[in-house]
């Protein structure tokens, strides 16, 4: 039974960590999960470390400064010509403008400048009526490829943007990023291969799986200052600056333009955006999510580590432990972070405190529960110690009486035998006593089941009646059998017998001078009640509902000075309820008590075999 109790507990234990588990993966897709998620996200891209590399781009801003000396926003198409004749002569790789070109009257100096720069990739841009704008056809003659510059994906909560699409698709007219033209032109003019899980230019493969948003690309962005970045002042004075990269051409004055968006680092203008997407693209240093099977065995590690160390250490020892582990699953997704995976935060975070919290629980109650369970076997198993030698003790005093008249006195051969028949009756009453004190102990223990044998309640009441009346003529108490049904009960003949011998002494111990004790066994149906009714000092309501806890005491056990250890009614109990019975109580103060059991039987015969 305790063993059983213990799978119990442990299958429950078990279903609470699954369920830990459970929560923890489904929490990371909540909108609160996802927010968790993005916030550590940004701060693990602000925290990692830079590595060292030479920029592969530059962006020539149109700034607030450019604007003033070249006059203002309405020469904007004049200074993007001049912009490229700069460009012309420091020779860069690439150059990518995120200038929309689409009013017309076409510009012939911006037109020529246009037709006049290798590897020039021009923007186009979605409308609001889902069709693509171009730049002028005059303008688009002279490139070397068309890229969209719809904004990066910005959360809705935060505003920040962290991915770029890589293709945008409208009315059946597909465009890639303007960052990945300038990229593929400048991996000189390399094709984009296509697979479902990832685009290839050259050698570089870029993990930008398809899906219903389109091919989302993590920007890796940096912090400010780290990419070069000049005026188109500064350019005109020094074109070679340019030399060997790839630019980006865009208007970075706050009041020129509208294209400002956030990201994990602050606000950042949009031609700078696209430096960052391409720096992302030829540092090669993308960032994609872990896969769900990897998300899954590390959050199951995080469930599984908390309760092993609860099991495998001393509690004083297992607290500091666990907190180190959950110090550890709040530094994993960062510490994992550096190797180019994202690890959803919420989710091996919610692992780890909630299987430490159910762990530590389980385990504080579990202890507490063993350690009040063994205090309270150690008391039980005392008393019953104590019981059993109360027990024993009149068979022991018997054995050692007789024993002693016989070896002193020179008695008679009838007197003899007498003595002799009394020392073997006790010996097995001892006998008795000892096996039914250990029978009761293997059935709290659960080891034992008890026997299933037919025996005749007759029987059992005249063993016990006949064992039970020298004790009530010492104290004039008449014991009376008021009629007995023949009938048969299933199940161990000597405990049962050892159940009605109790309430039988209780009953003349309890009970005052020269009064009676009724015992009766009825036929109900198919039921046999056996009652045993004194005319003693009674009990009230309060302790009849207590006379059965195990080392309960009666006040009337107090009063008259019999010696108990309040356990014979309570192994009464178990006795009857394991053969399947029930004890009832009726008692009232100054007017006796009546103890009945309850059995299942049948009438005598039917059951024999």
């Amino acid at each position: 039974m305790l063993a059983s109790k213990s799978r119990t507990q442990t299958a429950l234990f078990v279903g609470a960590l699954v369920l830990c588990w459970f929560a923890a993966l489904v929490a990371d897709y909540t909108p609160l999960g996802q927010q968790l998620d993005r916030s550590r996200y940004d701060a693990a891209l602000t925290q990692a470390p830079l590595r060292e590399r030479t920029p592969h781009s530059i962006v020539v801003a149109i700034d607030d400064e450019t604007l003033r000396s070249k006059g203002g926003v309405a020469h904007q198409r004049e200074i993007l010509a001049e912009t490229l004749e700069a460009l012309a002569v420091g020779q860069p790789t690439a150059v990518a403008i995120d200038v929309i070109l689409a009013d017309p009257p076409a510009d012939e100096r911006l037109t020529k400048a246009l037709q006049a720069t290798p590897n020039l990739v021009l923007p186009c841009q979605l409308l609001e009526n889902g069709t693509w704008e171009y730049p002028l056809p005059e303008f688009a003659a002279g490139a070397a490829a068309v890229g969209h510059v719809q904004r990066p994906v910005a959360q809705l909560s935060d505003g920040i943007s962290r991915e770029l699409n890589l293709e945008e698709i409208a009315k059946g007219n597909r465009r890639w990023a303007l960052a990945l033209e300038a990229f593929r032109l400048a991996s000189g003019k390399q094709p984009i291969l296509e697979s479902p899980q990832d685009l290839t230019i050259g050698s570089t493969l870029i993990p930008a799986p398809r899906s219903e948003e389109g091919r989302m690309m993590r920007i890796r962005y940096v912090p400010e200052g780290i990419l070069p970045r000049v005026s188109v002042l500064e350019l005109l004075k020094n074109p070679s600056v340019v030399k060997g990269k790839t630019v980006f051409v865009g208007v970075t004055d706050q009041s020129a333009t509208r294209d400002r968006l956030e990201s994990p680092f602050g606000p950042v203008a949009g031609v700078a955006v696209h430096q960052h997407a391409f720096e992302t693209l030829a540092s090669g240093e993308f960032l994609s999510p872990a896969s769900y099977g990897m998300v899954i065995a590390v959050t199951a590690v995080f469930i599984a580590v908390p309760p092993l160390l609860f099991g495998r250490f001393a509690l004083p020892i297992a607290y500091p432990l666990v907190l180190v582990w959950l110090a550890g699953a709040h530094g994993f997704p960062i510490l994992y972070f550096r190797t180019g995976r994202i690890f959803p935060y919420v989710a091996v975070v919610g692992a780890a405190w909630l299987s430490a919290a159910v762990s530590a629980t389980y385990q504080h109650f579990f202890v507490r529960r063993q350690l009040v369970q063994s205090e309270s076997e150690k008391s039980r198993y005392q008393q019953a110690i104590h019981w059993a030698a109360h027990e024993m003790r009149t068979p022991l005093t018997a054995i050692q009486g007789s024993s002693e008249l016989m070896s002193r006195y020179n008695l008679t051969e009838e007197k003899r035998h007498q003595f002799s028949e009394m020392i073997h009756s006790e010996s097995k009453r001892l006998a008795r006593i000892i096996q039914t004190f250990l029978d009761v102990e293997r059935l709290n223990e659960g080891q034992m089941e008890i026997k299933r044998e037919p025996f005749s309640i007759t029987d059992v009441l005249e063993a016990c009646l006949a064992r039970v009346r020298p004790i009530g003529e010492r104290k004039r108490i008449a014991i009376t059998l008021d009629g007995c049904d023949e009938a048969t009960v299933l199940g161990d003949h000597e405990l049962m017998e050892y159940a009605v011998y109790n309430l039988l002494t209780n009953a003349v111990k309890y009970s005052p001078a020269e009064t009676q004790v009724t015992v009766s066994a009825r036929l109900n149906g198919g039921q046999l009640r056996i009652a045993v009714a004194d005319q003693g000092m009674g009990m009230d309501a309060k302790e009849v509902k207590q006379v059965f806890q195990k080392f309960y005491r009666t006040k009337g056990a107090e009063k008259s000075g019999e010696a108990g250890t309040g356990i014979g009614l309570s192994i009464v109990e178990q006795i009857v309820t394991h053969h399947g019975g029930r004890m009832e109580l009726a008692s009232e103060p100054n007017k006796g008590s009546c103890f009945t059991i309850v059995l299942n039987a049948e009438p005598a015969g039917s059951g024999r075999r």
